[in-house]
C-alpha cells in the first residue's frame, strides 16, 4: 500500500463497550460533540469481562482491522470483578495473536468511566492512530458494509 492509499484508508475498529461504563463515556462524547475518528463500530455489553476472547479473533478473522475492549476502571466494576478478568484474558489473547500471525497491537484495551467522554474520545483517536500506522489487517475478509 502506498503512502497516498493508506492516509485515505479508513480503519474498520470493532469496539466491545462496558454497558456501564465505557458506552455511557461515548455517550457522553457524543452528546458532548467531541471530536473522534469514524472508525469505530460499537457493540455494546454488559460488561468487558463478558467479552469472549473468540469475539475478538472472529473479528480480525472477518476482517476487522482492529478491536478496541474498553470497559471500567479497576476497582469500579459494577459487577465487581469483571473487568480484572477481562484484564488477564486480554494478556493472555495478546500471546495467541502474535501465535496466530495477526500483530498483537491490533487488540487495545482501555478504562473510561461514563464521566470521561473526553478520555473514550482520546482513546478512540489513539486505537485509530495504531491501527492506522499497522495498516489494512492483511489476514482478514471484508467486513466494511458492517
Amino acid at each position: 500500500m502506498s503512502k497516498e492509499e493508506r492516509k485515505e484508508w479508513s480503519p474498520v475498529i470493532v469496539a466491545f463497550l462496558c454497558n456501564w461504563c465505557s458506552y455511557a463515556g461515548a455517550d457522553l462524547a457524543g452528546t458532548g460533540r467531541m471530536q473522534y475518528p469514524p472508525t469505530i463500530r460499537v457493540i455494546r455489553v454488559p460488561c468487558s469481562g463478558r467479552v469472549n476472547p473468540l469475539y475478538i479473533v472472529k473479528a480480525l478473522a472477518e476482517g476487522a482491522d482492529g478491536v478496541m475492549i474498553s470497559g471500567c476502571h479497576p476497582g469500579d466494576c459494577h459487577y465487581l470483578t469483571g473487568n480484572m478478568y477481562a484484564r488477564r484474558r486480554f494478556n493472555v489473547l495478546k500471546h495467541l495473536l502474535r501465535l496466530s500471525g495477526f500483530h498483537p497491537d491490533r487488540v487495545q484495551f482501555t478504562w473510561v468511566s461514563a464521566s470521561e467522554g473526553n478520555r473514550f474520545a482520546e482513546a478512540v483517536t489513539e486505537v485509530t492512530d495504531i491501527i492506522k500506522k499497522l495498516g489494512p489487517n492483511p489476514m482478514g475478509g471484508d467486513i466494511s458494509e458492517v
